[in-house]
């Protein structure tokens, strides 16, 4: 079997445009006819490359792929990853080797006739329990009643989460304090008034009386925060029993962060912006959080995430996948958690269904609360190349 071409989709996503403003997909082609699937993370959307990334796609394939084997895929995406960075990973040039390690994974899977999980060791689960942002009514221009302003009604935020809770969901998250997109503020980690930190508690006492112990409430920052400003919030939330506090400092600095895990009873979770097993080596070797959040569309695909699961669990930290993105990486992520003993809650986008539907040729499977392991070869799901090309961006 021989790798012979591969095209990519950047996907424009429909109002209320949930898992970012464009999603790219990769898929890679063979001489048997085989087609594997695979995703960048969303978050390449937020810097401005949404047109490059076509581009990124033919000239790696090209380079790197054109003409191997599918079924060599570690050494595939590891030459990979070493001519992307010279050595030094960062998140856009793994993000790209990313989506092609996983198209990889579903080719060898679909090629053997076994989920991928199958081929990472086996099952411990086939059911994952997963969680949500507290989103609106999910129609469109009703975002950001749900992401914004909780100040001003925070009842009307935990009537949201109720509904959610009632829906089936046993994880909800929510950024209690103003949320900067990058690049639209100043530069680096921020204060935030006091007022907005009461404003942030009055929503999680809201959100915790109406939900009870239905569900853990778990905390975003999107690693906006000073490192005083995570311990105040945290001192303040800490009576509400969260699951996490999510980036309470920018993740480069995983020492800062190991400072504020020992500050307070609330676990720490991060690591999406986090890329291969070195980023995560650093995390762990510094205590500096309880739970990891490896994106599969960005930390380096299977090859990588399954190196940080199993470091992971020498340091007893449990794996909780960030998902901002498509259904190519929810289903990677999906694989991933059946396959490894350390794994706590999967992100979804709501129940993982809405525009996912339109792109998949069937859809995911949520069920009280948990989102279920498709049990076909490779990643399980395939894309309507139909519906891709209606929303596809045009060079």
């Amino acid at each position: 079997m021989k790798l012979t071409g591969a095209r990519a989709y950047t996907v424009r996503t429909p109002p209320p445009n949930l898992g970012g403003l464009f999603w790219y997909f990769v898929r890679l082609e063979t001489d048997s006819g085989l087609v594997g699937w695979g995703e960048a993370a969303a978050l390449f959307s937020l810097y401005g490359l949404d047109r490059s990334f076509a581009q990124l796609v033919e000239d790696n394939f090209e380079r790197y792929l054109r003409g191997h084997d599918p079924r060599n895929r570690e050494a595939l995406g590891k030459r990979m990853i070493e001519g992307l960075t010279s050595g030094r990973a960062g998140y856009f040039a793994t993000a790209v080797a990313s989506a092609f390690d996983l198209a990889l994974w579903d080719l060898c899977g679909k090629h053997f006739g076994a989920p991928v999980c199958d081929l990472l060791g086996g099952r411990y689960r086939e059911r994952m329990r997963s969680y949500t942002y507290i989103y609106g009514s999910l129609e469109a221009g009703d975002l950001a009643t749900a992401t914004r302003d909780w100040s001003r009604n925070p009842g009307a935020v935990a009537e949201k989460a109720r509904r959610l809770v009632d829906e089936g969901f046993t994880g909800l998250k929510l950024d209690p304090l103003p949320y900067t997109p990058p690049g639209a503020g100043p530069p680096g980690p921020r204060e935030f008034r006091l007022e907005d930190y009461d404003a942030a508690e009055r929503t999680i006492a809201a959100i915790r009386e109406a939900v009870g112990n239905r569900a853990d409430i778990l905390i975003g920052t999107h690693g906006q925060m000073t490192p005083s400003v995570s311990r105040r919030l945290a001192r303040r939330l800490e009576p509400y029993d969260p699951l996490w506090l999510e980036e309470p400092c920018p993740p480069e600095n995983p020492e800062e962060m190991a400072r504020i895990a020992a500050s307070t009873t609330i676990p720490i979770a991060t690591g999406e912006r986090l890329v291969l097993v070195h980023d995560f080596h650093r995390l762990f070797r510094a205590g500096a959080c309880a739970f990891a959040q490896p994106d599969l569309g960005s930390c380096g695909g299977f090859t990588a995430a399954k190196q940080i699961a199993a470091l992971a669990e020498a340091h007893h930290v449990l794996l909780a996948p960030h998902v901002w993105g498509g259904p190519i990486i929810t289903a990677a992520a999906l694989q991933l958690d059946a396959a490894i003993p350390n794994f706590l809650i999967q992100e979804s986008i709501h129940k993982s269904g809405l525009f996912f539907d339109e792109i998949l040729v069937e859809p995911f499977v949520f069920e009280d609360g948990d989102l279920l392991l498709p049990d076909r070869p490779g990643l399980g799901v395939e894309l309507d190349e139909t519906a891709l090309e209606r929303h596809a961006l045009r060079r």
